[in-house]
């Protein structure tokens, strides 16, 4: 009788056990996620100056950033929903799998038009990693435990923060610059294996009806409608007038045909949440506060203050550090007080940074750039998490993946344009003050061909980007404020303890 009681108790125990041991190797594979999407995302920008130097053509090369951005922004919502309708492991393994395919192609990339176009694929796959990873979290862990596991997550982008600078100065320096985006291949393929193994979910098995006309009316009309914007210098004014317009037709004949559609692919009903449309319009400022410090900071300490790949890198890496340390802070913050409070407190960490890169210049040094540069990467953390928590806040599993998807989305957008209007930026500043410098510009991203420069032309060009990164920080400022403003319009009263369900 006795045996018999202990086989029962040991039973649930080690049933529990087991449950205990799946969910954190789920969550061990989600993390490795987030640091093939976090190292994708400082290494290719550590090297970048290096791969321009060899590839050429300059003046595009923040489309490297564009495209992959731009496609992973209009294909998010897309594989949220479907997370919604399907099920989340067989809609990531698809997007993830595109995302290593494209990533073998940049390395084979011999033209920065070809690195463009293969970096569109990757960013195509992209769109399903990091919306994916952070809704499945949020399926298996409470409300409660959520500001914690995105610290968690915070980590790990830290993590990659000191590899990522690091090994791209390496890899540049010392090996073939294709193997910057083959690092991520292994990391892919364990954490499908992984997610295969240990991730099982039970989605509510109906009929389902796919939308597909919305899903290629929001990428065109996005699609259209951002290539207007960022092209603007380049294009002629026929084909941006073309672009804007039949963009902007496409989201209209959107609008109107998603509130028919029986399952819309885009649920705009979401929006009607508060907590929603200002976290998501909060996500759109701090995209664009992102690229326009993050990407352009190895331009600057490089291509201004002369310093090599491996000191970029390692700037690059204080910032993403800090990110850490404000994402943990949140945390924390959001324990004991509002989203608002939380998200208040990093737009406000954000304009003090943006403030501090405002006012550098070519004699004030490396410490003044990263000094501005980490307390951005601080107010990154504490802006970014209280946005992703709180946006869950008032939506249960059905709506979870297009609440998080429509985050990061409107995020993406933000850092597409931040790029892209940064590029332009730096360019239309080295056409005016140093015209006629193109080989110059390559030729300033590196030590050894900066050191056989004249005098004159090295001080000319530096300056123009000086510049030209002047006016990117002024606009990162303005963004940053409309981060705090976003922040304060979330609900005074919710909070990690008060979220209520929709």
């Amino acid at each position: 009788m006795l045996a018999a009681e202990s086989n029962v108790t040991e039973a649930p125990t080690a049933l529990l056990a087991n449950a205990v041991l799946r969910r954190r190797l789920v969550t061990a594979a989600c993390l490795l996620s987030v640091f093939m999407v976090a190292i994708e995302v400082t290494i290719v920008s550590t090297a970048m100056p290096t791969i321009v130097a060899q590839l050429d053509r300059f003046q595009i090369f923040s489309w490297v950033f564009a495209a992959y951005i731009l496609t992973s922004a209009v294909t998010a919502p897309v594989y949220g929903r479907l997370a919604d309708l399907y099920g989340r492991k067989r809609v990531y393994y698809v997007g993830a799998t595109l995302f290593l395919i494209g990533s073998a192609l940049c390395g084979f990339a011999n033209s920065m038009v070809l690195l463009i176009a293969f970096r569109t694929i990757q960013g195509a796959g992209a769109g399903a990693l990091q919306p994916l990873t952070i809704t499945i979290l949020g399926d298996v862990y409470s409300a409660q435990e959520r500001a914690r596991v995105q610290a968690w997550q915070s980590g790990v982008w830290g993590l990659a923060a000191i590899i990522g600078p690091v090994l791209g100065a390496f890899i540049v320096e010392h090996m073939p610059w294709a193997l910057v985006f083959w690092i991520n291949i292994p990391v892919g393929i364990l954490t499908l294996a992984m997610l295969a193994l240990f991730f099982d979910e039970s989605p509510v098995r109906r009929e389902h009806r796919v939308d597909y006309l919305g899903s290629i009316l929001l990428m065109l009309g996005v699609g259209a409608v951002l290539m207007a914007i960022v092209q603007a210098d380049d294009l002629p004014g026929w084909l941006i007038g073309a672009l804007a317009a039949g963009g902007t037709a496409a989201l209209a004949l959107l609008v109107v045909h998603e509130r028919r559609a029986r399952e819309p692919i885009v649920p705009f009903a979401l929006w009607r949440a508060r907590s929603v449309t200002a976290s998501n319009l909060g996500g759109l400022c701090i995209g664009g506060v992102l690229m326009c410090t993050t990407v352009f900071l190895p331009t600057y300490v490089q291509g201004v203050l002369g310093r090599s790949a491996t000191v970029a890198g390692m700037t690059l890496a204080a910032q993403t550090i800090a990110w850490t340390v404000g994402s943990v802070t949140a945390a924390r913050v959001m324990a004991y007080t509002s989203f608002a409070r939380a998200g208040a407190a990093g737009g406000a960490v954000l304009i003090v940074g943006c403030a501090i890169l405002v006012l550098a210049d070519r004699s004030s040094g490396l410490s003044w750039v990263a000094s501005g540069a980490t307390i951005v990467g601080l107010g990154m953390g504490l802006c970014n998490t209280t946005f992703l928590v709180a946006c869950q806040s008032e939506v249960g599993w059905g709506d979870r993946g297009g609440a998080v998807s429509s985050n990061i989305f409107l995020r993406s957008i933000g850092m597409s344009l931040g790029a892209a209007l940064g590029g332009a930026l730096v360019n239309f500043s080295i056409a005016r003050h140093a015209p006629g410098a193109g080989d110059a510009v390559r030729q300033i991203l590196t030590p050894e061909t900066r050191a056989g420069l004249d005098m004159q032309v090295l001080t000319q060009v530096s300056e123009a980007i000086a510049q030209g990164l002047n006016q990117v920080y002024v606009v990162a400022g303005a963004l940053a404020a409309g981060a705090l403003i976003s922040a304060l319009c979330l609900p005074a009263g919710l909070s990690l303890h008060s979220t209520p369900k929709r």
